[in-house]
């Protein structure tokens, strides 16, 4: 090669190199702004779990994003004047920017909070909680859901560890998605802001309209990469597709399919799912009066469902632009069809706790071969929680 086209690979190459290892300076705001948007102390009531200073919680979410982008650097949170700034290393110089309008929007949610306070319809044991610690720059996909469970931030001080998405990270995995690249894919919106106990949603059902400025200012920024592509959305559980009807006017049953428009010109790929838990609701036996083989062919219909819905959603996240409808009738296909055996086997290993070995006998019975020729006719399960 000739010297000056090496010099040219050279310096460009240093220059990527450049841009990929800057260190990134961003203002947080002041302590009090801080301590409201990183929930601040996460888990304290007298003894403290862990006992950590705001600038620790706040490096703690920072590091999270970080390193679920994809970057090796680290962070460090600082304390000037009661100005709170991070120091962030190894990360690209235009880092600060989706952080920054994650914190800003983060305003709009404290403030709907706030209103729901003076209309006495706040609850003692619920926190407001951000999507902190996500993937900020490097999405593949965007997840709607409903709230967060408290434990995510009182236990784990983690958004996407509890068992429902931990049981989709799985599902992505059995479509291809290796288990270090799931958080890519799982960026929430909640479209209530609250870590609240489980049993919550028939309370948050009531608060949506008080945060919608939050809820849309989130969509708009999180529904595209960095390159301003679109990305794929799945919207779980009944409250939430109701609010997307409601929202946007787009119609999304289970593996159904409609595209919005979180800001002008733009248009995002929606599918409906069951939300994760759904299906231990779905194949307990106490619906079913007892009926262990009925709740077995009701959970069988979830778990193609989410399997397909999982496909959709590895598939699209990893082909943006891929045509929507196509995808879903090959996802359906593989896993309603062609490989429902291995969807009937996954589900009695992951659901019923039975080895492989059991799994497979039981598959292969005559009582469970008539539930999988059933997968893509209409289910015979209770209708759906009305909260999940």
């Amino acid at each position: 090669m000739h010297k000056a086209a090496v010099w040219t690979a050279t310096l460009a190459a240093l220059t990527l190199s450049t841009v990929a290892q800057a260190d990134v300076h961003i203002k947080l705001g002041s302590r009090e702004r801080v301590s409201q948007l990183f929930a601040y102390p996460n888990n304290c009531s007298v003894i403290c779990f862990r006992d950590w200073t705001l600038e620790q919680t706040a490096e703690h979410y920072l590091n999270q994003s970080v390193q679920r982008d994809g970057y090796t650097g680290g962070v460090s949170v600082k304390s000037d004047n009661d100005v709170l700034y991070a120091d962030i290393s190894g990360v690209p110089d235009d880092y600060g920017t989706p952080l920054t309008a994650l914190l800003d929007a983060g305003e709009l949610a404290i403030s709907g909070a706030k209103k729901l306070n003076l209309d006495q319809k706040w609850q003692y044991n619920w926190y407001l909680f951000l999507p902190l610690g996500m993937a900020l720059e490097n999405r593949k996909s965007v997840e709607l859901l409903h709230f967060p469970p408290d434990t995510s931030l009182t236990l784990a001080q983690d958004y996407l560890v509890s068992a429902t998405t931990d049981r989709w990270a799985t599902l992505l995995t059995l479509n291809g998605i290796p288990a270090a690249q799931t958080p890519g894919y799982q960026t929430i919106i909640d479209i209530a802001p609250i870590a609240a106990p489980a049993n919550a949603g028939s309370s948050l059902e009531e608060v949506y309209s008080y945060f919608q400025n939050y809820q849309t200012t989130m969509l708009k920024e999180l529904s595209q990469n960095a390159k301003g592509n679109s990305l794929p959305m799945v919207a779980f559980g009944a409250p939430v597709r109701k609010w997307i009807n409601q929202q946007y006017g787009a119609n999304v049953p289970v593996l159904g399919l409609a595209t919005i428009s979180p800001s002008a010109g733009q248009k995002v790929a929606v599918l409906g799912s069951n939300h994760p838990s759904y299906i231990w609701y779905a194949d307990n036996k106490a619906n079913y009066g007892g009926d262990q083989a009925k709740a077995d062919a009701a959970g069988l219909a979830v778990m193609g469902q989410d399997l397909s819905a999982a496909c959709w959603q590895a598939a699209m996240g990893q082909t943006l632009g891929a045509d929507p409808a196509t995808t879903l009738s090959a996802c359906m296909q593989k896993w309603q069809v062609t490989d429902k055996v291995q969807t009937c086997e996954l589900f009695y290993t992951a659901e019923r706790d039975l080895t492989a070995e059991q799994a497979a006998a039981k598959c292969g019975t005559s009582e469970v071969t008539r539930s999988l020729q059933q997968l893509q006719k209409p289910l015979t399960v209770p209708a759906s929680h009305p909260y999940l």
